[in-house]
C-alpha cells in the first residue's frame, strides 16, 4: 500500500520559517499534482498549495508570498517552504497526491504547524 509521510511540523514564533517534507513511498504511481492542505481547529480543510508533474503551481491568497511549494518528480517527494509565518497559519498541514490510476488520491496523517504571537 502506498503512502505520503509528512515531516518538518513544529512550533515557530511568528515571523519564523519552516520547510514542510512530503514523500509518497509504496506503491504510489502516476502522479499527476501533489500539494498541501491545513486544518485549523474547528474550521474546513483548505487548500495551501498545489503543484503539478510539469510545474505549475497553485497558491492560496492567504500564503501567496510567504509561501513556495516545490517537487522532485524522480523521488515522489514535495516540499512547501512557509516564511513570516503569522499566528493564522497554525493548523494540522496535509500532504496530498493526485494520481492517474485507482484509488486517484492520497493523504498524509497530517504534521501539526503551530505559531505563536
Amino acid at each position: 500500500q502506498g503512502q505520503l509521510v509528512e515531516s518538518g511540523g513544529g512550533l515557530v514564533q511568528a515571523g519564523g520559517s519552516l520547510r514542510l517534507t512530503c514523500v509518497a513511498s509504496g506503491s504510489i504511481f502516476s502522479i499527476n499534482a501533489m500539494g498541501w492542505y491545513r486544518q485549523a481547529p474547528g474550521k474546513q480543510r483548505e487548500l495551501v498549495a498545489t503543484v503539478t508533474t510539469g510545474g505549475t503551481t497553485n497558491y492560496a491568497d492567504s500564503v501567496k508570498g510567504r509561501s513556495t511549494i516545490s517537487r522532485d518528480n524522480a523521488e515522489n517527494l514535495v516540499y512547501l517552504q512557509m516564511n513570516n509565518l503569522k499566528p493564522e497559519d497554525t493548523a494540522v498541514y496535509y500532504c496530498n497526491a493526485v494520481t492517474e490510476f485507482y484509488p486517484y488520491e492520497y493523504w498524509g496523517q497530517g504534521t501539526q504547524v503551530t505559531v505563536s504571537s
